[in-house]
């Protein structure tokens, strides 16, 4: 194998893990979840994932606890966008955008994050 194939495995094996972190494994997913994971990942992935574990992420984590739960409003601000979010009502039609709404509804909470220590 050469160099640069090395290279190309360890920036995809690294890749697909920051994809992978917090997102539901695939077999557990029903159809149209599973249309909305591929429909996240080419278009909103870019900002509320990480590609790489070293990367910025542009945009918030988003789980079932987005729009505190509310799948309808996520399917509103897929469609209308926010006033950081561009809108997606011309990129996908209501099927779509129902699609990544139920595939977010199904994407587990982060984990909070441990409390600072008081100890000294």
């Amino acid at each position: 194998m050469t160099r640069a194939s090395w290279s190309a495995m360890i920036f995809l094996t690294g890749t697909c893990a920051a994809l992978a972190q917090n997102a539901p494994a695939a077999a557990s997913l029903d159809a149209t979840q599973q249309q909305g994971q591929k429909l996240f990942y080419q278009s909103c992935g870019v900002c509320h994932t990480k590609p790489q574990i070293t990367a910025t992420q542009f945009a918030p984590v988003l789980s079932k606890e987005t729009a505190s739960g509310n799948e309808s409003a996520i399917r509103q601000i897929i469609a209308e966008g926010t006033p950081r979010m561009p809108g997606f009502k011309h990129h996908f039609d209501a099927t779509q955008i129902a699609a990544i709404a139920a595939y977010v509804m199904a994407i587990p909470a982060p984990p909070l994050p441990a409390p600072a220590s008081t100890q000294r």
